[in-house]
């Protein structure tokens, strides 16, 4: 049973809780706590996406530049798994400390790294706590809160995300130009005291422990585990060969795929990957949405520092709008009014989602204004808002109760895998292009803008393809009689 898989009787509602909302006195303290620790990852994702250029450059590491970010979706994916399984058994306690600790100790690592190498393993140990924290943080709000406060509090998640949008890059870009990227990754592990202080209490009091004896006397799912680990794995090892261009890649290459193809198949639906309708249609739409709009993210500041001279901070503040539109997309899918056009939304929302990346190498033209990439990434958000929220929604109903667990997991490891594999695609293609090498990072717009185009224009076609998985999210009725 995944870290989603809680059922709603799980979920007691004692007659003094019954009133009031999640910041009544009863539940207070626990959301300020688990809303603070999605604000933290928020603010960690958005603050070192613009420090990274300079990191990179200063670590000699341009070429490994996509490792920095599919590092720390590839563990994350094993993490997940692990979550789900510890936290079923043993309660989301363990898992949600040991995650934050993980995190922690990776920004640390990164921060202290004198080696590019280092670098990445400090952001794949972030990844396996991102990975433990993110679902241990959903069964957190599955045992602990009822069922009329759940929409309340994952609306808080996120809303949680819009602040570090706006202040991360513009906070994270004044560090690292006057004091230094190291401290962007180093100052952020201090912010974990308040969040931990505040939820652990209340996780131990409401969440803490098996679902019940039978749960907690199992042992972990081997047969999940083994899957998890090669998905991890597969993905490492396709991520290293798409960066060495030399022939003798190809053979951690395929033994990537021998692991990672079975491995998905085991944990994702039948038929997702060739498109099925319905639930399959469901998982494959998250993952192409959130892989093309993450790798295609990924380089927009290294592109607008290396291609338009600008500063760490200008080339962050690029992206500070989508915070702000992403809520509001997820705000509009909300409305009752619209729940019968939901798949038409997610349709717009994944045009929106092509158009903003394949505007965004415009500014490669020096002719073209740089704040064209923050028009246009503040609409992709806004696309982004519409279907990722919409995904959940429609995986649910299309999920009997006993299986909204395991798809649920499903949904979270279709979001990471894809950003792993799409990152390393892009990252193979940038680097083959020269996008690697010396001239690339002047800052002078001397370098190679073709690197920069292969990585969006494929994203971009991979957003389109999207928009047409949105065409078959839901199965066709039986023909009648």
């Amino acid at each position: 049973m995944s870290a989603l898989g809680s059922r709603e009787s799980d979920v007691l509602d004692p007659p003094a809780e019954q009133d009031g909302g999640v910041l009544s006195k009863a539940y207070r303290a626990l959301s300020v706590g688990i809303v603070s620790v999605v604000v933290l990852i928020a603010f960690e994702a958005t603050a070192v996406g613009t420090a990274m250029p300079v990191a990179a450059r200063e670590l000699d590491g341009l070429a490994l530049y996509a490792f920095a970010f599919s590092g720390y979706f590839t563990t994350s994916l094993f993490g997940m798994v692990l979550a789900g399984q510890w936290s079923d058994r043993r309660g989301p306690l363990g898992a949600l400390t040991t995650g934050i600790a993980a995190f922690a100790v990776g920004l640390v690592v990164a921060g202290t790294a004198q080696v590019m190498w280092i670098f990445i393993l400090g952001r794949a140990v972030q990844g396996l706590g991102g990975g433990l924290v993110i679902v241990a943080l959903y069964v957190v709000v599955g045992r602990a809160y009822p069922e009329r406060l759940r929409p309340a509090i994952m609306a808080s998640f996120a809303a949680g995300w819009v602040v570090p949008s706006i202040v991360g890059p513009l906070a994270s870009g004044a560090v690292t130009e006057h004091i230094g990227w190291r401290w962007v990754f180093l100052g952020i592990p201090v912010l974990v005291v308040f969040p931990l202080a505040l939820a652990l209490p209340q996780i131990r009091r409401r969440a803490a422990g098996p679902v019940d004896a039978e749960a907690g006397a199992g042992s972990f799912d081997r047969r999940r585990i083994r899957l998890a680990f090669g998905i991890s794995l597969g993905a490492g090892l396709l991520q290293y060969a798409a960066q060495d261009l030399r022939p003798l890649a190809l053979l951690p290459g395929l033994a990537g795929a021998a692991l990672l193809v079975p491995a998905v198949l085991g944990l994702l639906p039948h038929g997702t990957y060739r498109a099925a309708r319905g639930l399959p249609c469901v998982v494959l739409l998250r993952g192409l949405a959130a892989g093309s709009f993450i790798a295609a993210e990924s380089f927009v500041p290294l592109m607008l520092v290396t291609q338009r001279g600008l500063s760490p901070t200008l080339a962050g503040f690029s992206l500070a709008a989508g915070g702000g539109t992403w809520a509001l997309g997820s705000f509009v899918q909300s409305r009752p009014r619209l729940a019968p056009y939901r798949e038409r939304l997610m349709t717009v929302g994944m045009v929106l989602v092509a158009v903003a990346i394949v505007t965004a190498p415009s500014v490669l033209l020096h002719s073209v204004p740089v704040w064209t990439v923050a028009v246009a990434w503040g609409i992709g958000c806004f696309g982004m808002g519409l279907v990722i929220s919409s995904t959940s929604v429609l995986l649910l109903q299309l999920s009997a109760p006993e299986e909204a667990g395991a798809n649920s997991a499903a949904l979270q490891i279709s979001d990471a895998l894809s950003n792993v594999v799409l990152l390393a695609a892009t990252g193979a293609a940038f680097a083959a292009l020269g996008g690697g090498s010396t001239a690339a990072t002047t800052g002078s717009g001397g370098g190679h803008p073709a690197a920069f185009a292969a990585v969006f224009l494929p994203m971009a076609a991979v957003a389109v393809a999207g928009a047409w998985v949105t065409t078959r999210l839901r199965e066709r009725p039986a023909p009648t009689r």
